[in-house]
């Protein structure tokens, strides 16, 4: 089946946070994320193979698609790289759509904050870490990138649709959420492992530039901080995230809920 001019128009918005937004539809690209995605039991609205998807395995996934019923679209690889938002196109996209988040939550369970996280490899790269350690869910306050763009996406490895995502306002979360309220930035207490350990949190992490904005950081029921040695003075955003979340929800041996 050839790709219409309409899908083509379609995935090319998706490229575009804006556009996408409005679409309510989701860009996978890549033989790794798309196999992750259908894993969760997404079933994609359409897909675009190219030749370069078997040379890397992807025959049985184009082979699954199509027993599924789903419209499949082939095109030369040279069409494919026009269509795709990666320098190496691994000749394998499908277009979703994106999940239907869930009531933003008041308090009683756990969840991540993304403040400010402005590049999408380090969102997507955060969403699969609370995935993979029980977070709760993640909220994507405004000025984070997009947690449904394709490079965030890809970056989760398709944990985003096994954990509830949100998008909202810093003043609306702020208004709603009624538990503990704990904010990553420097200078703050440090954190050893167990001591915040609990079943009702959410965790801000603000930009590496600048933190989490005043207003959030000013709400915050505690400050952390990582000690760092040597002289560095900061992480990534993404690997101090994994840490925090490893130290708030990982069991050591010998605990009672472990």
């Amino acid at each position: 089946m050839e790709l219409s001019r309409s899908r083509r128009s379609l995935i090319q918005r998706l490229h575009r946070s804006k556009t996408r937004a409005r679409e309510g539809r989701v860009l996978v690209e890549g033989v790794r994320a798309v196999r992750d995605v259908l894993a969760a039991g997404v079933r994609p609205d359409f897909a675009v193979v190219s030749p370069r998807a078997s040379e890397l395995g992807g025959d049985d996934i184009r082979a699954s698609l199509g027993e599924a019923g789903v419209e499949v679209a082939r095109v030369e690889d040279r069409d494919f790289a026009e269509l795709a938002g990666t320098e190496t196109p691994q000749g394998l996209l499908i277009v979703v759509p994106e999940p239907a988040a869930p009531e933003l939550p008041a308090q009683g369970t756990t969840l991540l904050v993304l403040d400010g996280v402005q590049d999408p490899g380090n969102v997507g790269t955060l969403i699969r870490t609370a995935a993979g350690l029980g977070v709760g869910g993640v909220i994507a306050l405004d000025g984070t990138a997009d947690p449904w763009g394709a490079r965030a996406v890809r970056a989760s490895a398709g944990a985003a649709f096994r954990i509830p995502v949100f998008r909202t306002k810093a003043e609306l979360f702020l208004d709603r959420w009624r538990g503990p309220l704990w904010v990553a930035e420097l200078g703050g207490p440090p954190l050893e492992g167990g001591v915040l350990r609990s079943d009702e949190w959410a965790l801000v992490l603000g930009s590496e530039g600048s933190g989490p904005r005043a207003e959030v950081a000013g709400a915050a029921d505690l400050r952390l901080t990582l000690p760092l040695r040597n002289g560095v003075e900061s992480l990534n955003v993404a690997s101090a995230g994994a840490i925090l979340l490893s130290l708030l929800t990982l069991r050591a041996p010998g605990d009672p809920d472990s």
